[in-house]
């Protein structure tokens, strides 16, 4: 199985996703935890660039190609191979992420991304994607909680993360049995058994076997 986490910047996913490959772990299921973009060598040196505030003056085309990049590598050198072995792969976002920041957030052409998301992954569809909703006022709420200073991605500014949660939210009406929304407000264990029960769902609908 294929499973990605999605969200707006300290919306809480990594956390979700900490807790949700341990409780794997403990169940005795082969997991492997990748986050987008990086997981790769090639892929981190990406993700160093795209993060760096030094990067400002980037075009929204190349910050697109860039993350599509990153995303090729990780599938081609990491997922696919882990998936074909029969590994659960838990991924920190995946190509919603590109659909919604730089298709909603950027104003890119939705058809483009679509095509560009199609070939840097080959074609390969996450079996559920979590979507961890907050409204976008909640991120400074958070970074000034955290003490956290903001990444190139994360001065984008209130009007940008307003579009891209617009996106993920269309997205997950139109992709809605892929879907699962959760209230990023919620308590962290709340969230995180709403987490673990729509996976035992899938994964009995799959009727897959522990490896």
């Amino acid at each position: 199985m294929f499973i990605t986490f999605e969200g707006l910047d300290f919306s809480g996913k990594s956390t979700q996703v900490e807790l949700f490959t341990d409780r794997l772990t403990r169940e005795q299921h082969k997991v492997l935890v990748l986050r987008d973009p990086g997981g790769t060598a090639i892929g981190e040196k990406i993700r160093s660039i795209l993060l760096d505030k030094r990067s400002l003056g980037m075009a929204d085309m190349t910050e697109l190609f860039l993350f599509s990049a990153s995303r090729s590598q990780l599938v081609y050198e990491v997922i696919q191979p882990a998936l074909e072995r029969g590994v659960i792969v838990v991924c920190d976002r995946f190509y919603d992420s590109t659909t919604a920041y730089q298709g909603w957030g950027r104003n890119i052409s939705l058809d483009a991304i679509r095509a560009i998301n199609s070939a840097a992954t080959s074609g390969l569809v996450p079996d559920i994607t979590y979507f961890l909703d907050i409204p976008p006022v909640e991120i400074r709420k958070r970074m000034e909680e955290k003490n956290s200073l903001a990444d190139r991605m994360e001065s984008s500014g209130l009007a940008f993360y307003e579009r891209v949660r617009d996106g993920y939210l269309r997205l997950a009406r139109e992709e809605h049995q892929r879907f699962e929304i959760l209230d990023g407000l919620r308590p962290i264990e709340e969230i995180h058994a709403l987490v673990w029960e729509r996976f035992l769902q899938e994964f009995g609908r799959r009727g897959q076997s522990r490896r």
